[in-house]
């Protein structure tokens, strides 16, 4: 048994993936069979190396009010964006980049905060510090708000509260 879980680590990525593949490249044929057995077997073995460390969440209250403030965020952010591209919002638009200082630490709150700012239009990660704690983001209209106390105060603290 130990051996078959050395091989296929996690069983329902490997199917799920296998079955994608199938899905993605029908029809079905005898190669395209092969290939998701290796995409299969593969790719979860590839994932091992990661080891991610176990997750415990701390404060549902805190991960159900930022699922809230990021979905409402994104669909402004859409709008906004919308209407930079659109011509729609008058005047010039400047882009830049900005640091923003984190006081997070946890590697999963930090991967959080980086889906939630690239999930955004107008946001994007470029880099983290982790010695310095600065983070570098690229803005796509810098005039709209001060981005620094504006992640601090609507993401990081629920991040902090959730991944301590």
């Amino acid at each position: 048994m130990r051996r078959l879980a050395r091989l296929l680590p996690h069983p329902l990525l490997s199917f799920g993936l296998a079955l994608m593949w199938l899905l993605l490249n029908a029809p079905v044929t005898p190669g395209t069979g092969l290939l998701a057995l290796a995409v299969g077997l593969l790719v979860p073995l590839s994932l091992r190396a990661l080891r991610p460390e176990p997750l415990r969440v701390r404060a549902p209250r805190a991960l159900l009010v930022l699922a809230g403030r990021v979905a409402a965020d994104v669909v402004q952010s859409n709008i906004a964006v919308g209407r930079v591209i659109l011509g729609l919002r008058p005047g010039e638009r400047r882009s830049g980049f900005v640091h923003v200082p984190l006081a997070i630490t946890s590697r999963a709150g930090l991967t959080a905060l980086a889906i939630i700012l690239t999930s955004a239009p107008g946001t994007l990660w470029v880099q983290h510090d982790p010695r310095t704690g600065r983070l570098l983001l690229h803005v796509l209209d810098l005039d709209e708000a001060d981005w620094p106390a504006r992640i601090k105060a609507r993401y990081e603290g629920l991040l902090l509260e959730i991944f301590p």
